[in-house]
């Protein structure tokens, strides 16, 4: 038999020995936690299959607003912050680069911007990279047609449309995404959006868009100038 301090001995030990283990599986949570923290960073770098092709996986972080903040910035400040990267787009789906499940994919993937009530201008580019089974044409044109029967509103612009929808078909992977001020942030080209409208106009100069080439002054011929007093006097 044991005598009631002995009890109350053996008591204390057991709580003792019980707070000890659940110190030690609190201790390995956590220590499990952060090493899966570790893992899953903020950016990471993933194999694309493409050569000059780099993925950078996120987390957390909408690839819309990033890629979308970054060229906005180098769009008005025109400081060149890189010497290395051409292109950056934003991935926010991806899916097997294959017809019907292209198409399945999308009718879902395309409704925060094109299902009723929601409608816009669009327009689709399409690039596929290690990749031959794939028709473009056939890839635009059913793309097209889902977007437009989301919503009978929503209208193709090649100029200057709302929202473009960006194809990148790598191997077997067909990456998508919708990305706005693709034409003003020159295809999303980070070489070409911190050149100036200046630049470009002495690269180019027919490059000029209607509203620019309306503001431009020609000087009056002496035939527009007498013309011109003739309806002022009339007036």
């Amino acid at each position: 038999k044991f005598s009631d301090h002995e009890e109350r001995l053996s008591g204390s030990e057991k709580e003792e020995d019980e707070d000890d283990v659940e110190a030690a599986l609190k201790k390995e949570v956590g220590q499990i936690r952060a090493s899966t923290e570790q893992k899953l960073r903020r950016f990471q770098s993933v194999e694309s299959g493409a050569n000059n092709v780099v993925f950078i996986r996120t987390r957390g972080i909408e690839p819309e607003n990033l890629v979308h903040h970054i060229l906005k910035d180098m769009h008005a400040t025109k400081k060149k912050k890189t010497r290395v990267i051409l292109r950056m787009l934003p991935i926010s789906g991806t899916c097997k680069a294959f017809m019907e499940d292209m198409k399945k994919y999308t009718e879902t993937f395309f409704e925060p911007w094109f299902k009723a009530p929601n409608k816009g201008t669009f327009q689709i580019v399409y690039k596929a990279r290690n990749n031959s089974h794939m028709s473009r044409e056939e890839v635009i044109k059913e793309l097209a047609g889902i977007v437009g029967s989301l919503n009978p509103e929503n209208k193709v612009d090649l100029n200057n449309p709302q929202y473009t929808i960006v194809v990148e078909i790598i191997k077997n992977v067909c990456c998508l995404s919708v990305v706005r001020d693709y034409v003003l942030f020159r295809k999303y080209n980070l070489q070409e959006v911190v050149k100036s409208n200046k630049d470009d106009t002495q690269q180019n100069p027919s490059s000029l868009t209607e509203e620019q080439n309306s503001n431009v002054v020609k000087p009056e011929t002496e035939e527009e100038k007498s013309s011109k007093e003739v309806k002022e006097e009339n007036k």
